[in-house]
């Protein structure tokens, strides 16, 4: 069995130095180490699939992130295996996943390694990304395909939004929230809902008109930045946004700053228009 690749070509990550702090508790999920990654995890991997997980004692945000991994590994009833790989004990391993920064996530499907994501993304996000690793497995005859369950509620707000009454889905996510505050899917439709509430009726390229006529009224740049990601204009109201950012300070920053982060949790993890605005934020931020 052929080795992960670069893995002869390891580099020696201990220089990052001896970790300030440890998780509480044990580590969840398999210890990856040099010796079970070939002889234990790669077979395992063509019978279900395999996330690894790439951490640091001394990143605090990729040790909330392990613990939303194993949290999420047990709502999927083991649908898949967690497996985590300390950088500063396993530099090869570290290397060989072709890791460049912390949090970081790769999947191992029959002996194939599928990048997943290498930034701390919320739950609702990181489950879409998974449930595309179980359907992709499957193709492959790789474990099961995720098994859909809806919810009352979701059937309902489901069903509002297919005849456009989005009060009534609106209200059906809320409610299902009420009784499951921490539902993930629950959080993502009532994102998306609100999103369509607030740009129901206008049209796009008066909304764009105006704005552009009103460089500096902020609510009409948020406005626009609604209307083009919601007519799939992703890459144009991000950087619609970012140079409001760019150009405000204080509270008008702040509520720029805000919009654009939940816009930001409506995209796929994984589209790199995404991972490049992410960039640009923190850029234009620091």
């Amino acid at each position: 069995m052929s080795n992960p690749p670069n893995f002869a070509q390891a580099v020696d990550l201990s220089s990052l130095g001896k970790p300030k702090i440890t998780p509480n508790g044990s580590v969840p999920g398999i210890e990856v180490t040099a010796a079970n990654l070939t002889t234990e995890l790669l077979p395992l991997s063509k019978v279900k699939p395999i996330i690894l997980f790439c951490w640091s004692a001394r990143s605090p945000e990729s040790i909330d992130m392990l613990a939303v991994m194993a949290g999420l590994e047990k709502a999927y009833q083991s649908q898949w295996m967690l497996g985590h790989v300390d950088i500063d004990t396993q530099p090869q391993v570290a290397q060989a996943l072709q890791t460049k920064k912390i949090p970081y996530a790769v999947a191992l499907i029959n002996e194939q390694m599928v990048p997943l994501f290498e930034q701390a993304y919320p739950e609702a996000q990181i489950r879409l990304v998974l449930d595309k690793v179980l359907t992709l497995a499957s193709e492959q005859g790789v474990g099961d395909a995720p098994q859909e369950v809806i919810e009352p509620e979701e059937e309902e707000a489901v069903a509002a939004l297919e005849i456009g009454d989005f009060a009534t889905a609106e209200a059906a996510y809320k409610k299902l929230l009420s009784r499951k505050p921490t539902d993930s899917f629950a959080k993502l439709g009532l994102a998306q809902t609100q999103l369509l509430i607030r740009t129901e009726g206008f049209v796009l390229e008066a909304v764009i008109a105006e704005a552009a006529t009103n460089p500096t009224d902020l609510m009409l740049a948020l406005k626009a930045a609604d209307m083009e990601i919601v007519n799939g204009g992703v890459e144009a109201a991000f950087n619609r946004l970012l140079n409001v950012i760019k150009q405000t300070s204080g509270e008008d920053r702040n509520k720029a700053k805000a919009h654009l982060l939940s816009l930001f949790a409506l995209v796929d993890p994984a589209d790199p228009r995404l991972t490049s605005a992410r960039s640009a934020l923190a850029n234009a931020l620091f």
